[in-house]
């Protein structure tokens, strides 16, 4: 079964070109370090919940738009030895001061399947 690493994070509207930039050479990087796939979204039906949503969970403000990313390994040990290389890898040394997106509000983990169809 495969690993799953999750991400999602709001994105202000005025940045999502230069973080469709970041988002394609952070896609080759990973690729190029072994990932089997990696995927970047746009929110196109996120509702705002009134109890919890993806806007809430990242503090979305109303200029910014929910973004939601995975990438695929063949294990969680592939995934460790992956990451480690993409966290080296100079392509993506990030300026916190250009990042166009605020880090502090992205959530993101790890997850195990337990069912692939």
């Amino acid at each position: 079964m495969s690993y799953v690493d999750g991400f999602v994070l709001a994105v202000p509207k005025a940045n999502l070109d230069d973080y469709k930039k970041l988002a394609n050479t952070a896609g080759v990087v990973w690729k190029e370090h072994g990932a089997l796939a990696y995927v970047e979204c746009v929110g196109d039906d996120v509702p705002y919940g009134e109890i919890t949503s993806f806007p809430r969970a990242v503090q979305a403000k109303d200029d910014e738009i929910v973004v939601f990313s995975w990438v695929v390994y063949e294990s969680r040990k592939s995934r460790d030895a992956v990451l480690a290389k993409v966290m080296a890898d100079p392509r993506l040394t990030p300026d916190w001061s250009t990042m166009p997106f605020d880090a502090k509000r992205m959530i993101f983990g790890g997850f195990q399947s337990f069912m692939e169809l």
